[in-house]
């Protein structure tokens, strides 16, 4: 038990701690068994596992937090002198925020989008009554400085839309650093951001622990990105430890199997041979789109694609990678029809495809289904899963009764799931089987083509892999074209017969998978790359911060390289001058650049 040599030596002890979740009949099950482990002052440890592993459950015990449903029903949990376990309400308040913080995934999900930032950002400071309003706001000011954010003394008069994803989340660790807490609870805050904006936020992250001497805990699925923040590493499946040891030693002598699975999902496999065609699907031509009014000289108010053309041949994958902001989603949303291009041409299978998808025939339609990014959000909660697949099923193929059910569960096989989910609700689902629902509606229509947009960026490591070897299973079976949309430089490498690099609504650099796993590349495919965080704790440490200059904006739409403000290597008075030249290297790679191939190598 916890006593004060062990409270002296160590600053979180957490012991036997045992979670409940309540189901409806009135009893409970265990979601967390028997945890235990122990934090010096200022070190970091990571919580890795999939989901429902209990990382998250474990983490906001140390706040004396338990989900709706759930409840701390045993065990010890101490930060400092205090047994958070045994704290009332208003005691667990006290020390909430003051000391024990919390930065959570979604920051603009935390933050209130109608207040200024700095109001937000020393409320705890103000309802601790730790210090004055004014003495808050310089308390601020100095945070903003450490975490390296632009403009630090005017960035808090802003609103949060004002501010880019990676900015809110900064924002949001100065939010939780405001009264100096003990002990900061970091709750997957990567996961939604791009790799260059990662490193700058996990480089932000880093620094404030260390110049604070703050105690972490780090909840993540993946393993390269906790090696950059974490002294010690606790691998976790469904609620108990499976290995818990220093991050060195569960990188490269990992001594449980499943600690050896996790490492063996990230290593992506190395490209297939180009896959063989049977036809072109799709063609995409000259392409302009963006949002707002078309103004008179034909291009939207707010322009975001600049003439993009791609081919996707039947049985084949083509990428699209970009950072947020590049352009990617609003690709997918011209193709899918939900955003008409201002001009270009669309053509499916040779003909003609109308830009907005209210003047495409139900037949088009069908052939071009688009599986979302967030499955909880496009899937409906209140269907069962045999409505849902159901549904494109009766719509484009007339199916009903007993007909439409034996099909509903030949494509829930086809997606590896069992056949008695058909009667289940999406809410009773985990993450890697709705993503499979979400896959399984789109197959139900029969398509020639589907589009994935960021269908694995929410997913652990592990289902995440089950999810891309799916894809592959599905397309060898079915002969399918797919559009793989993604963030992740190394996924899309892996699967795509073909990938398209955008920078802010320019195609950039265009080729083969093969030809993407060796340079030359454009600077900025070449940035993607370098940004993906390795194996190694010392990966970070040598990696430059690159925050996002927007001196150079898709608003200009200038026929000028839209990169140049970032490049390391742009040339004065010609990238910033001349139009770049679109060069073929000998790999049949394209690239849009003034570098030559042996400049670029």
């Amino acid at each position: 038990m916890t006593d004060k040599h062990n409270l002296e030596k160590h600053h979180v002890i957490v012991e036997n701690l045992c979670v409940d979740v309540n189901v409806e009949n009135g009893e409970s099950f265990g979601i967390v068994h028997d945890v235990s482990f122990s934090l010096k002052r200022g070190e970091v440890l990571a919580l890795i596992g999939e989901s429902g592993s209990g990382k998250t459950t474990i983490a906001l015990s140390l706040l004396g937090y338990a989900r709706r449903g759930c409840q701390l029903k045993s065990g010890v949990v101490s930060v400092g002198d205090q047994n958070v376990m045994a704290l009332n309400k208003a005691e667990l308040a006290g020390i909430r925020g003051r000391k024990v913080a919390y930065v959570a995934q979604s920051a603009a999900a935390a933050f209130n989008p109608s207040k200024r930032i700095m109001e937000q950002v020393i409320e705890s400071a103000s309802l601790h009554s730790v210090m004055s309003s004014d003495a808050a706001k310089t308390k601020a000011i100095d945070l903003f400085k450490q975490l390296s954010l632009p403009s630090p003394k005017t960035i808090g008069d802003r609103y949060p839309h004002e501010v880019s994803g990676g900015q809110l989340q900064r924002l949001m660790a100065a939010m939780a650093l405001i009264c100096e807490p003990e002990l900061v609870v970091f709750d997957e805050p990567t996961t939604a951001l791009d790799v260059t904006t990662q490193v700058d936020v996990l480089k932000a992250f880093k620094k404030a622990v260390k110049a604070y001497n703050i105690t972490a805990v780090y909840v993540s699925h993946d393993l390269a990105v906790v090696a950059q923040m974490a002294d010690r590493i606790m691998v976790l499946k469904q609620g108990r430890v499976m290995e818990d040891n220093e991050t060195e030693a569960i990188l490269n002598h990992p001594q449980h199997s499943y600690t050896q699975e996790l490492l063996s999902a990230i290593n992506h496999a190395a490209p297939e041979s180009q896959k063989s065609s049977t036809g072109l699907i799709l063609e995409v031509n000259d392409v302009v789109a963006g949002y707002g009014k078309i103004t008179a000289n034909g291009l939207p108010e707010i322009p975001i694609l600049d003439d993009i053309s791609i081919q996707v041949s039947r049985g084949q994958t083509v990428g699209i990678i970009g950072e947020s902001g590049s352009g990617k989603s609003t690709f997918a949303r011209v193709i899918a029809g939900l955003l008409p291009a201002a001009s270009g041409r669309l053509l499916l299978e040779g003909n003609t495809l109308a830009a907005n998808i209210a003047d495409r025939s139900k037949q088009e339609c069908q052939q071009i289904q688009m599986v979302f990014q967030n499955a909880d959000i496009a899937l409906n909660p209140s269907h069962t899963v045999e409505d849902i697949i159901g549904r494109p099923l009766t719509f484009f193929k007339g199916l009903q009764g007993a007909e439409r059910n034996k099909r509903v569960r030949e494509i829930l096989a086809l997606v590896q799931l069992p056949a008695d989910i058909a009667n289940r609700k999406c809410t009773a689902l985990s993450g890697g089987q709705k993503q499979r629902i979400n896959l399984a509606r789109a197959l139900a229509a029969d398509p020639s083509l589907i589009i994935c947009d960021e269908v694995t960026s929410a997913l652990d490591t592990v289902v995440a892999a089950a999810i891309l070897a799916l894809l592959k299973d599905l397309q060898a079976k079915l002969n399918i074209a797919i559009v793989f949309i993604s963030h992740d430089i190394s996924t899309v490498k892996s699967l795509c017969d073909e990938v398209v690099v955008l920078y802010k609504g320019k195609k950039v650099e265009h080729g083969t998978g093969q030809a993407f796993c060796q340079a030359p590349y454009h600077p900025y495919t070449n940035l993607l790359i370098n940004s993906v965080p390795a194996m190694d704790p010392k990966w970070l440490d040598g990696v430059k911060v690159h925050h996002q200059n927007n001196g150079v904006t898709i608003a200009e739409n200038d026929e000028l390289c839209r990169f140049r403000d970032r490049c390391s290597l742009s040339i004065t008075g010609k990238c910033d001058s001349q139009k770049p030249p679109l060069r073929i290297l000998k790999n049949a790679k394209e690239l849009l650049c003034h570098l030559d191939e042996f400049a670029l190598a």
